[in-house]
């Protein structure tokens, strides 16, 4: 008898293990590996700013430039886009095409002045004369647009309907993003940064005293991603999600341990464009890799690579 319940134990122990591993993949959770490497075809980019590479090759944080020319090199400081298509598979986009692939494997949805619902309607586009397919792997990082965008509407829209309306927004995304899944395309999808930590959020809590703005713009965000999170498909096989926010919080409370030296201010001059920013272009003392906000509401190049690599794990080990 004590044999068979050792039997029976031992054999619920391993279900439970396996139940476990499922569950953490399911959360895209860093446990998990691929039997066969993910191989994709295309990379697709859909969000705001901070995916966007411009005709010109400039990009919303601080543009690197060339040592001999002086003029932007859009290989260099790359941006979370770049880092799914490159670092991971080696793609390039047609906007950042410098050694002339006959046919670039990127495809960039993404555009400055982003929201949730302009990522719906170009989701519409594509589906309109393309497709999804398990060989494309799209990346999606929006929302920081809509929670500047629902913030301006305060006082005059109360900071309840406020939030609420954050929460459906984030729920828009899950639904753009379970469409794209569904479609049978695999989709790695960030949370949004808590924009009451940004310039821009610190600013707003000095030059407004009613409320602490800054915690406000913290709580829309965290509504949006935490309705992101409860409304995304959760099963790891079709969807992968990166959790910037926690990452640039941890970098805003620590940031001596991640070798930051300013987690507060915009290390671009005000007066230049944000997408004409580089490392010519900074306030006095700045640093590129050292500051972790290039703009208002822009990372940096180093808060980049960090969330860059992340889509680069999640693309690399969910089981897609």
């Amino acid at each position: 008898m004590q044999r068979v319940v050792s039997r029976k134990l031992k054999s619920g122990l391993a279900l439970a293990t396996v139940a476990a591993a499922a569950l953490i993949a399911g959360c895209g959770g860093g446990g998990t590996s691929q039997i066969d490497p993910f191989a994709p075809k295309r990379a697709i980019a859909f969000g705001d700013e901070s995916g966007v590479i411009l005709a010109s090759g400039k990009k919303y944080t601080i543009n690197g430039v060339n040592a001999d020319t002086q003029q932007v090199d859009c290989r260099t400081s790359p941006i979370w886009s770049q880092f799914l298509a490159s670092t991971a598979f080696g793609f390039v986009y047609p906007q950042c095409n410098s050694d002339f692939v006959a046919l670039p494997q990127g495809i960039m949805y993404a555009a400055a002045g982003n929201k949730v619902a302009d990522v719906r309607d170009k989701i519409d586009q594509h589906l309109s004369n393309d497709r999804f397919g398990p060989k494309d792997i799209v990346g999606i990082m929006v929302g920081v647009n809509d929670i500047v965008e629902l913030y301006r509407q305060f006082p005059a829209q109360s900071r309840d309907s406020l939030i609420n309306e954050a929460k459906a927004r984030g729920k828009l995304l899950a639904d753009q993003v379970n469409r794209i899944a569904r479609a049978d395309g695999r989709v790695v999808v960030s949370t949004i940064f808590d924009v009451g930590l940004t310039p821009f959020g610190r600013k707003e809590r000095e030059q407004q005293t009613d409320i602490d703005r800054a915690i406000f713009l913290n709580d829309m965000s965290e509504a949006f991603n935490t309705a992101l999170r409860l409304n995304v498909i959760n099963d790891g096989r079709l969807i992968g999600l990166v959790l910037a926010d926690e990452t640039i919080q941890q970098i805003a409370r620590f940031p001596g341990a991640f070798g930051y030296v300013n987690v507060t201010q915009s290390a671009c001059r005000s007066d230049i464009a944000p997408q004409d920013c580089t490392t010519s272009t900074l306030v006095p003392d700045a640093s590129p890799n050292q500051w972790l906000w290039a703009g208002d509401t822009l990372l940096g190049p180093n808060a980049q690579q960090r969330i860059g690599e992340l889509f680069v794990r999640r693309a690399t080990q969910n089981p897609f």
